[in-house]
């Protein structure tokens, strides 16, 4: 310990350097990395025929070593340390005959102007720059100007460094605006147990003559797992990205050390385009027994399954991992805009990667298991990629579910874990149209033949409580007819073409914002208006406030038996995603109250995180609506709220099964497909009166 400072400011002094190399002795020193880990790219930059400076010597091996191999001969060593240069002097005197040691300070060197091709720094300039102070910023300026004058145009100045983003940017910033080209890379790390946890760079500043007037910046970065440059656009960016794999080596160096108490995400991007390839979740079960091979193992979540409840929520992961049986299980999820050929290439890919994020104990030579559901990746297809000035950036694809079933889904990709809009496929070979075919007429490939909707399955839970809530309204012989019903948010249209089809004398109005989504339900999910059906294209806050202002009792009573909120919300940073919060509060719903018949239902979807933000949407409900029951879908926040405009129609929820029953009876006409899984039931079982 004696060996470092009392102050950050003591690594420019002169007098500090002395003393540190008189205790340090004859053994070398090495700050940042030895000659094996830095040479792959020394070897790029430096050419046997160079004249190589090097500042800042020390007692380092690292001009001995680039000597000794014949990556050049040609070096001039410097340091303020008149010690350590007397000391080097003597271990390289008669054995490197064309290496050199100077007492120089790199602030004010005696050499000529262009006068070397490489200037190579390890760790000297982090010394000086160990703040940002008016004093310290100046002797930075001079030792670069230094540099920049003792270099020839087209030389190359290496600076070895720990990256931190102060000398990083200070760097950057100097050198580009002087019309040099910079580029960072990242030194790959031994494998060994490194000295620092953080990883090791080295930038490098390329002279070119300065032009006149603003020359385009240009800004690389190499990480340790390419070797092509990526180019950024600004520092800032440069800035971030070194951050990111900072970042990225503390995390592994801490959970090679202690087991995390909560999960962690960390994405993997492709090295090519930049975005994200895999996401890796990290998940500790320390109350797993341990074994000698139950330690570490890698889950491949399969394409398409990533927004399920077990592998799409830290809950669900949890579960997951506590049923694999593995201290350390690693879930990885893989990317839609990326291409995956087979499980074996992306065990291949991921093998050495994810050794990085292995749990402490971890035997030596350890084999890690890969797992998935089946064996295998799971299958994707991109359907329709697009963008709406509504909605953003959204897909549609199709993928294969647990089993044998195939589901397509509407994603929009600002909030890409979540499934807005989801159908099931029926098999091609079911279609009606194929099962007609002429004899002798060719039969398309499968690629040819369009997968159809099951419009009889309903796949999300919360479209199922939503559809029993209709329950409220009476028995089936009793429900009005015709059953005006007022649905607003379309997505893919699976909740009205439902209660269009199952309830024969139901009229549904539809209100959608994003005419882009009405394209979509009827190109992709077999959504189609007719008489019974119709779509108005507007906001609906608008929409329900215009029908509420035409409601004069008697002559223009309420009109609504039934009024549906399923839309949601494009703004992430409040805590609820559905509905956005205009939708809730207290003069709108009054509006909705005003629109629905006196014995009618309003159903909600709430999808809500913030507890606090939750109380108070119910208290507003309960003041419009006295009487209000809650239905909790298990495994996901969404929870569905039936509201009656009076208390009189209050029922007991074990007579809301019954009638349930009775109402599914109804629906389950000779000839029409049901969902056998599906009982509106055991959507009411567990409603709540609050």
């Amino acid at each position: 310990m004696a060996l470092l400072p009392r102050s950050p400011a003591e690594f420019g002094s002169a007098r500090y350097w002395e003393r540190f190399f008189r205790q340090c002795g004859q053994r070398p020193f090495e700050w940042y990395g030895a000659f094996p880990q830095l040479c792959p790219v020394l070897k790029k930059y430096v050419r046997p025929c160079d004249k190589v400076l090097v500042v800042g010597c020390g007692n380092s091996e690292l001009s001995e070593q680039m000597y000794d191999v014949g990556m050049c001969e040609d070096i001039v060593n410097i340091d303020i340390s008149d010690a350590v240069i007397r000391e080097m002097q003597e271990r390289s005197r008669g054995r490197r005959p064309n290496m050199s040691y100077l007492l120089m300070d790199v602030l004010q060197m005696d050499f000529s102007d262009g006068h070397f091709q490489v200037v190579l720094d390890k760790g000297t300039l982090d010394a000086i720059l160990t703040d940002e102070e008016e004093a310290t910023l100046g002797k930075v300026d001079r030792m670069f100007a230094e540099v920049s004058r003792v270099l020839q145009i087209g030389g190359r100045y290496l600076c070895v460094s720990l990256a931190q983003e102060h000398v990083l940017k200070k760097a950057v910033e100097y050198f580009s605006q002087e019309g040099w080209v910079v580029r960072v890379h990242q030194v790959a790390s031994s494998g060994d147990e490194q000295q620092f946890v953080l990883p090791i760079f080295v930038y490098v500043m390329t002279k070119f003559k300065k032009i006149p007037g603003s020359a385009p910046q240009i800004l690389e970065i190499c990480t340790e797992e390419q070797d092509k440059p990526m180019r950024v656009e600004s520092t800032e960016q440069l800035v971030a990205t070194v951050r990111d794999r900072q970042h990225y080596a503390l995390l592994c160096s801490q959970l090679s050390k202690t087991p995390c108490k909560e999960q962690v995400s960390l994405d993997l991007c492709d090295r090519e385009s930049g975005k994200p390839r895999y996401t890796l979740h990290v998940i500790d079960s320390p109350a797993v027994k341990p074994s000698r091979d139950n330690h570490f193992a890698i889950f491949i979540i399969p394409q398409g399954r990533e927004t399920e409840w077990l592998f799409g929520t830290e809950e669900g992961r949890k579960q997951l991992a506590a049923s694999a049986g593995f201290r350390r299980l690693l879930a990885v999820a893989l990317h839609r805009e990326q291409h995956y050929e087979h499980m074996a290439g992306v065990q291949a890919e991921l093998s050495a990667k994810v050794m990085e994020l292995a749990p402490p104990g971890l035997p030596a030579r350890h084999q890690v298991p890969f797992l998935s559901v089946g064996g295998d990746i799971g299958v994707r297809t991109v359907r329709h990629r697009a963008s709406s000035a509504l909605s953003g950036d959204y897909v549609v694809e199709d993928v294969r579910g647990d089993g044998t079933c195939c589901f397509r889904r509407l994603i929009f990709l600002c909030n890409r874990n979540v499934v807005q809009s989801e159908a099931r496929l029926l098999a091609p070979a079911a279609l009606p149209d194929q099962k007609k075919r002429r004899k002798g007429k060719k039969k398309p490939s499968p690629a040819e033949q369009p997968p159809a909707i099951d419009k009889s399955y309903l796949c999300c839970e919360h479209h199922k409580a939503m559809v029993a809530g209709l329950c409220l309204l009476g028995c089936p012989n009793s429900l009005p007819a015709p059953l005006a019903v007022l649905v607003v948010g379309l997505g893919g249209g699976s909740l009205p073409l439902f209660v269009h089809d199952y309830f024969s004398q139901a009229h549904v109005a539809v209100v959608e914002i994003d005419p882009s989504m009405l394209e979509v339900a009827t190109r992709w999910f077999g959504f189609s208006q007719g008489a019974r059906m119709r779509v108005h294209i507007s906001d609906g806050l608008d929409y329900v406030a215009k029908l509420a202002a035409e409601v004069l009792p008697p002559a223009a009573p309420a009109q609504y038996d039934a009024v549906m909120f399923d839309v949601d919300s494009k703004d992430l940073t409040v805590g609820m995603s559905c509905p956005p919060p205009a939708f809730v509060e207290k003069p709108f719903l009054q509006k909705v109250k005003t629109i629905l018949k006196p014995e009618g239902v309003f159903v909600l979807n709430l999808v809500c995180r913030d507890a606090q933000l939750k109380e108070s949407v119910l208290a507003t409900l309960q003041e419009v609506f006295p009487l209000l029951y809650a239905r909790r879908i298990e495994g996901e926040v969404n929870e569905i709220l039936f509201c009656q405009p009076s208390p009189e129609g209050r029922q007991d929820p074990a007579e809301l099964g019954a009638r349930a029953q009775e109402l599914e009876r109804a629906l389950r006409q000779p000839g029409r497909p049901w969902d056998s899984s599906y009982t509106l039931a055991d959507m009411l079982h567990a409603v709540k009166i609050l």
